[in-house]
């Protein structure tokens, strides 16, 4: 209610408003004051239980053109303290009808969840989704295992994206599918739409660079130690070492550790990058004796690097 002058009562009053009929009524005597007017706040179009405070959104899901429909279907809920099974029943017939994208939309639900498990934006959702209808139109995937399929896609789009995870960290959101049934289902969609479709599956190369920032937040490293290992990881990008990119950013932060006041034990360091510790050690040999270029100097000094551990 608001206060305004009544032209009838010549005096400050309180106003009421009827959205139903869109009038303005004085609450003293009665006098609509204004009628039919617009209601300019926000019409809420989710049609949820909760209350538009709760739920800010005005104009319902957005539109999905992987879908048929758009993904504008309705949807047949049981309403809270709803009596009887009605309601239910209509839900149920609603599912058992045909819906040609119900098992795209059972699939880009999963690929939702494992992505929100693994803290990735939405846009390598959508690259994600983008890569599974295309080869859910091949119907090439029949027989394969559909969460090897869903995490594959998951994988190529982190790779696609720059933002490159570890098989390791896709295969513990992947509803119990293998790393080899990942690594496979990788390789056979590549190869379906390279082949079939003449599609550029260009992933990008992988550095160790890409890993380490995040297997330094999950150890609890110091940002001087995070800046550290990352100068070394990339100077190491100029030398020869033929080991794969997450081992070499692991080795690295093994060997900023040693130099740090907070060391981080080898074990935790292996369970957070996924690598076995004999990895991580081969890995360190081959870093050891360049340590001296890659080690910054600001971190630590000539004879500071006595302190590392003989491989």
């Amino acid at each position: 209610m608001n206060k305004v002058v009544c032209p009838e009562c010549h005096k400050a009053t309180e106003v009421v408003v009827d959205h139903a009929a869109g009038d303005m009524v004085c609450s003293e005597c009665g006098l609509v004051l204004e009628a039919h007017s617009i209601d300019e706040t926000s019409e809420w179009r989710t049609f949820s239980n909760e209350s538009s405070s709760n739920d800010p959104v005005r104009v319902g899901g957005p539109s999905n053109p992987l879908l048929t429909d758009g993904g504008m279907s309705t949807i047949i809920t049981k309403p809270n303290g709803a009596q009887g099974d009605f309601m239910s029943s209509l839900g149920r017939w609603q599912n058992r009808g045909s819906n040609p994208d119900r098992s795209l939309i059972i699939a880009f639900r999963t690929i939702a969840t494992m992505a929100d498990r693994l803290g990735l934006v939405s846009t390598i959702k959508d690259r994600a989704n983008e890569i599974y209808k295309k080869v859910e139109d091949l119907k090439s995937i029949r027989g394969r295992s559909q969460d090897a399929i869903l995490a594959a896609c998951l994988y190529i789009a982190c790779r696609q994206e720059d933002k490159p995870r570890t098989f390791k960290e896709i295969c513990s959101v992947a509803n119990g599918a293998s790393k080899k049934e990942i690594g496979r289902a990788t390789k056979f969609i590549v190869k379906q739409l390279e082949e079939e479709m003449g599609m550029s599956m260009e992933m990008g190369t992988i550095h160790a660079g890409d890993f380490l920032r995040r297997f330094c937040s999950h150890l609890g490293m110091t940002n001087n130690a995070v800046r550290a290992a990352t100068d070394s990881v990339k100077r190491s990008e100029q030398l020869d070492i033929r080991k794969s990119p997450i081992s070499i950013a692991a080795a690295a932060i093994y060997m900023i550790s040693q130099l740090s006041d907070d060391k981080k034990p080898l074990k935790d360091i292996s369970r957070v990058a996924g690598v076995a510790e004999v990895t991580i050690r081969n890995s360190y040999k081959d870093l050891y004796p360049h340590a001296s270029k890659l080690i910054p100097e600001w971190f630590a000094k000539e004879e500071d690097l006595k302190n590392l551990c003989a491989p």
